[in-house]
């Protein structure tokens, strides 16, 4: 072990690890927060729109379908309009947001539906969503550019 070495572990995390630590604590904190407030509010809504055995899961692709429509409006408003308090962005878009949509369930549930012979079935979920998702969050970032720019006027 070299001398270096040696102190560093007599002496515990350096001072700027400490520090960077600390700095990243709240934004840590804020995602977890986020994320519990998410999954709970998606946990709910799978539990109202519960999906049948072989069934399309619909509630699982609308919740993902919403979040994204719902990230494309955050990220335009938050990068081009509003200075949001640097805690806003990952307790909303990665916490929140990141809690509520459900992209392992969405892998899962076309697990779910090819092993119980429902292939067809989990293509089209697998298609669908996709599709659904990617136009979404680029539909609601373009209407939410038309509606701020008129606005503007």
């Amino acid at each position: 072990m070299t001398a270096p070495e040696a102190e560093s572990l007599r002496l515990g995390p350096s001072p700027s690890r400490q520090h960077a630590w600390r700095a990243q604590a709240p934004v840590v904190a804020v995602v977890a927060l986020g994320g519990a407030l998410g999954a709970t509010a998606r946990y709910a809504f799978s539990l109202a729109w519960p999906t049948p055995p072989g069934g399309f899961p619909w509630a699982t692709f609308w919740t993902n379908v919403v979040g994204c429509a719902v990230i494309g409006v955050f990220m335009v408003v938050i990068t081009e309009v509003w200075a949001a308090h640097r805690l806003v962005r990952p307790f909303f878009g990665t916490g929140v947001l990141g809690g509520f949509t459900t992209f392992s369930t969405y892998a899962v549930d076309i697990q779910k539906l090819v092993d119980s012979g429902h292939a067809r079935t989990g293509l089209a979920y697998l298609a669908a969503t996709l599709c659904a998702a990617l136009a979404a969050v680029w539909l609601a970032a373009a209407a939410t550019r038309r509606v701020l720019k008129r606005r503007q006027r």
